[in-house]
């Protein structure tokens, strides 16, 4: 059985991590099978969303395997052991470099790389008993990793990034909404309800604004300033009336 699963209904994907034996945690074919979803849909026109959840997991996902693929890595040689780190990385900007914005649907506890998939999401749904934990830093590793330290302080600011990146600490899921970290917060139940609702609301918008507005937030989170901003802006906009008009066109 896949560890990656996903179905497609109404141009919205829905993923699930699917490890529940071991806590969503990846492995190599882990990582290959979320690579090889994500690259797919760099160029898939019939698929407009994708939520991502984590199953009859106990929590979302509880990051690198520590029993099999983290103790391979520390034995690899240098140069293969770099390779690993980047492709794991690497899953983080093809989140953000795909068209389909991505709702992260968190249950229990997402850690490192659990935490790296919500943070690389670009929205996230709660459930009340959802926590995080930048738990790179717990297993003798740097704090920074999996995309974090590009991540959380643009998401929460960097006073209070530093201190769960330094230490490792959890933050629950009232506080990940007091810091503006997520969109909602529900019961577990009413969770993937939820993301299907925001899903379907995107989904009945213009395909090329969805794709256009994702490419805009990326861009500009990095631009050099409000005329660079507005320059992307003004570029989407265009074109999103020219596909407009010349689909109109057509019929």
């Amino acid at each position: 059985m896949s560890n990656i699963t996903w179905e497609t209904n109404n141009r919205i994907c829905t993923v699930t991590l699917n490890r529940p034996d071991k806590y969503n945690s990846f492995d190599l074919e882990m990582v290959e099978a979320f690579e090889g979803f994500l690259q797919a849909r760099r160029y898939d026109e019939e698929i407009s969303v994708i939520i991502i959840h984590g199953g009859e997991a106990k929590g979302f996902c509880a990051g690198l395997d520590t029993e099999t693929f983290a103790p391979e890595i520390f034995h690899m040689p240098p140069g293969k052991a770099y390779n690993a780190q980047a492709r794991m990385s690497r899953l983080f900007l093809l989140m953000r470099q795909i068209p389909q914005p991505i709702i992260s649907c968190i249950h229990g506890a997402a850690s490192g790389i659990g935490f790296s998939i919500a943070m690389a999401s670009d929205l996230r749904i709660l459930a009340d008993n959802a926590r995080f934990s930048a738990s790179y830093i717990n297993i003798g590793l740097g704090g920074a990793d999996m995309s974090s330290s590009y991540f959380l302080p643009r998401l929460i600011g960097s006073g209070r990034a530093y201190e769960y990146l330094l230490t490792g600490n959890w933050m629950d899921a009232q506080t990940a909404m007091d810091l503006g970290f997520a969109s909602r917060m529900v019961a577990k139940e009413s969770m993937l309800d939820e993301g299907k609702t925001l899903a379907e609301t995107m989904v009945s918008k213009n395909p090329m604004g969805i794709r256009m507005t994702k490419e805009a937030i990326n861009s500009n989170l990095d631009c050099a300033g409000l005329e660079a901003a507005l320059q992307m802006e003004d570029r989407n906009q265009m074109m999103i009336a020219y596909t407009f008009r010349m689909t109109e066109a057509e019929k």
